[in-house]
């Protein structure tokens, strides 16, 4: 739990006081937008893993 916590406070420190307010947002949003795309690749890797599909 400490590892994502630092995380965290890693993600927060590195957006502030950033001025152009449209590129901290959009920043934020890509960042969630990346967290999800490698979300659905390990997921893909360990269906294809479980259900015994050729890679």
């Amino acid at each position: 739990m400490g590892t994502l916590l630092h995380f965290k406070n890693l993600y927060t420190a590195a957006f502030e006081n950033c001025k152009p307010e449209i590129v901290v947002l959009i920043l934020k949003v890509y960042s969630v937008f990346c967290a999800f795309m490698i979300f659905m690749a390990i997921y893909a890797v360990f269906y294809r893993a479980f259900t015994g599909f050729d890679f």
